[in-house]
């Protein structure tokens, strides 16, 4: 099996290839790649995309990469291969972004991207360190993952979905912020796995295991 870990310039990648080439390496679930190029996201059995930073920044970056966007289109799409945003990776399955300005994402989950506003005008944004995840809906990326286990989270805007039903877990920041988004083939998270110790390798886990 091959995971294809995309590298577009937008974000350090190194905690990210440790976590996955760990879990994957334990479970014995073949190969992690970073890379950016088109043919191995084609040959790839899973793709991951993460992403630090600003909504449209991110998104130029990985459009002006020659065909690799086409290319983690045509492997979801179409051979519906398991796919895990991050972060940013994460915001871009929306429709649109509100980050300095619009921003078309992928589509593949109904919503959009706006700014965290906290009803305690005491908590900063951006949110930033451990939180509580809040199980809304089960999924087998959640397995063995519970209601109140830690989350790491460094974000200033949060997705807003259409269809609640697409919303597997979310957080409390005085005021709810959406965590982790599903739907077929494809899940997100606004927080870094990688950086969230034994939660946030046991979803790697999963997400490795996963058959959609």
């Amino acid at each position: 099996m091959l995971t294809a870990l995309i590298d577009y310039d937008s974000g350090n990648l190194h905690s990210a290839q440790k976590a996955f080439e760990r879990m994957a390496r334990e479970a014995g679930h073949g190969t992690v790649v970073v890379t950016s190029e088109p043919d191995v996201v084609a040959r790839a059995d899973r793709i991951v995309l993460p992403g630090d930073g600003a909504f449209p920044a991110c998104r130029a970056a990985l459009f002006a990469r020659s065909g690799l966007a086409e290319a983690i289109v045509e492997a979801v799409e179409a051979r519906a291969v398991p796919f895990l945003g991050i972060c940013v990776g994460m915001q871009m399955l929306a429709s649109v972004g509100h980050e300095y300005e619009e921003t078309p994402g992928f589509g593949w989950i109904a919503g959009d991207i706006n700014r965290i506003t906290p009803a305690d005008p005491a908590l900063k944004v951006p949110h930033m360190g451990w939180n509580d995840l809040v199980i809304d809906q089960d999924h087998p990326v959640l397995a063995g993952i519970k209601t109140g286990e830690h989350a790491y989270f460094v974000h200033s805007y949060h997705m807003r979905v259409d269809h609640p039903t697409q919303r597997l877990a979310h957080a409390d920041y005085a005021g709810d912020i959406t965590a982790i988004v599903g739907r077929n083939n494809i899940v997100g998270t606004q927080f870094h796995p990688e950086k969230s110790q034994a939660t946030g390798l046991r979803l790697i886990a999963n997400f490795l295991n996963w058959r959609p």
